[in-house]
């Protein structure tokens, strides 16, 4: 039988954070699915086919990872996919308070998933998706916090402001 895990989150963007946890997960299991969720009451910053395409882009080197879109409760789609096991990553205590609520929830709701945590490595513990969208929202690279490239808004743009003369 395969110790397959589900990666949920809504992964706008997906960090080099999150890119730790799922490769280290393919230590603990034989797949890894990465779970984007669709939350109703949030409008996502990056387009969810093209956060995708970066996903399945950073994992091309490894076949044992797929990204899946879901709009459905997460213990509900881990038991679609098969999924016994639910994998999170802890960058601080206040991220265990959340996900230990979680955690019980979709046990709850799917009484065979075990929820299973890593500890983000700690030169990647300060990334955050929100802080990430911030600095891109206001042309700030943020290259150094992503697996793959993508444009800053001033990038983008097609008019520059002229130098003063």
């Amino acid at each position: 039988m395969s110790r397959i895990a589900l990666f949920p989150g809504s992964f706008d963007p997906f960090t080099k954070g999150h890119e730790d946890i799922v490769r280290r997960g393919l230590q603990l299991f034989d797949e890894v699915i990465i779970g984007i969720g669709r939350n109703a009451s949030k409008q996502r910053y990056f387009p969810l086919e093209q956060m995708t395409t970066w996903i399945e882009q950073t994992f091309q080197d490894a076949p044992q990872v797929r990204v899946v879109a879901y709009d459905d409760l997460t213990a509900n789609m881990a038991r679609k996919l098969g999924a016994r096991f639910l994998l999170r990553g802890l960058r601080n205590t206040t991220d265990f308070e959340y996900e230990n609520g979680i955690a019980q929830v979709n046990r709850y709701v799917y009484e065979e998933v075990e929820t299973v945590f890593l500890i983000t490595s700690p030169h990647l513990a300060p990334i955050s998706s929100s802080i990430i969208r911030d600095l891109h929202r206001y042309g700030q690279s943020v290259e150094a916090f992503l697996p793959y490239s993508i444009e800053t808004r001033d990038e983008k743009q097609e008019t520059r402001i002229p130098p003063a003369t």
